[in-house]
């Protein structure tokens, strides 16, 4: 074999030392300032419903003819009623939460923590690490999910999800969008709203 020889010699710098063995530099977590409030979403959806008329009409609702056009309802269906099936899926979570007052609790409580959190804008110092109002947001809600799996929050979740899938699926499915939407307007109602 043919020996090689080089120069591996070198200036070499032990890394900084960190807080610990699982130190987190808090500061590099994103900022959460472009995300849209819950306020803004609700009147997202809100502007673009479609009129609830239409939407529950029982004469537009007919079996499919073949697997194709039922593809193709289907995905009409979606993305033209968009918006009033997150609606649906809003008003079931709602019913959940309503009728779950302990996860309605835990709820309210980390609200009124987050907006107790938001009013004081100061920064606190644990373990060595500065916090900011919103990193401190963070951690409250990351505490309080434990406590929501806990009172059942999960099963309202899933159920909810359950539910609303049933209900999008079946209108779907069913609501023929040809007799409301033809291929030529589409484009231009899409526009529209």
């Amino acid at each position: 074999m043919a020996q090689t020889s080089g120069n591996l010699s070198g200036h070499m710098q032990p890394p900084p030392p960190s807080g610990g063995r699982f130190s987190v530099d808090l500061q590099s977590l994103p900022s959460l300032s472009n995300l849209p409030s819950p306020l803004q979403i609700f009147q997202m959806v809100r502007n673009s419903l479609r009129p609830w008329a239409v939407f529950f009409n029982i004469n537009n609702f007919k079996t499919a003819v073949s697997m194709q056009r039922l593809n193709s309802r289907v995905i009409r269906n979606l993305s033209y009623f968009q918006a009033n099936y997150v609606f649906i899926f809003f008003v079931l979570m709602i019913y959940c939460l309503i009728t779950a007052p302990c996860i309605l609790l835990v709820i309210l409580a980390a609200a009124f923590g987050c907006h107790k959190l938001r009013v004081r804008n100061s920064n606190i110092t644990i373990v060595g690490q500065q916090l900011t109002p919103s990193q401190q947001i963070i951690a409250l809600n990351l505490a309080t999910a434990p406590v929501l799996f806990l009172v059942g929050a999960g099963a309202v979740l899933f159920w909810t999800l359950g539910a609303s899938c049933f209900v999008i699926a079946m209108h779907a499915i069913f609501y023929n969008i040809d007799a409301i939407v033809t291929e030529e307007n589409e484009g231009f109602l899409a526009q529209v709203v």
